[in-house]
């Protein structure tokens, strides 16, 4: 039975244990004494499954926003060098909006 990470995650440390019971693996060794999230890395080492969980970017322009935040982290740092508080202010302000875009356009 293949497995995926998704689905593992949301199962309970029993499911998970009993999943580990089933697989003779050097990493599973111990299974009993695990908490779920060295259970977890441990299933997944064992069944070569990838705990990376990725992410993808719908309805922005991902590339062009990040290079207005590489802009405004430049603009950042000279005007923290010239002693320009309220430039460096907008700046800080203008980066954290544009993180906040590209997080809230992340699913």
């Amino acid at each position: 039975m293949a497995h995926t990470f998704e689905e593992l995650k949301k199962k309970t440390v029993a499911e998970l244990r009993g999943i580990a019971g089933g697989i003779q693996h050097e990493a599973v060794k111990g299974y009993t004494q695990l908490n779920k999230e060295h259970l977890l890395k441990a299933i997944c080492t064992a069944l070569n499954i990838d705990m990376h969980q990725h992410h993808h970017v719908i309805g922005v322009n991902k590339t062009r926003i990040k290079g207005k935040i590489k802009a405004f982290k430049r603009i950042r740092d000279e005007s923290e060098v010239q002693k320009k508080k309220d430039v460096h202010k907008r700046s800080l302000r203008m980066i954290h909006h544009l993180k906040r875009e590209l997080h809230k356009a992340t699913i």
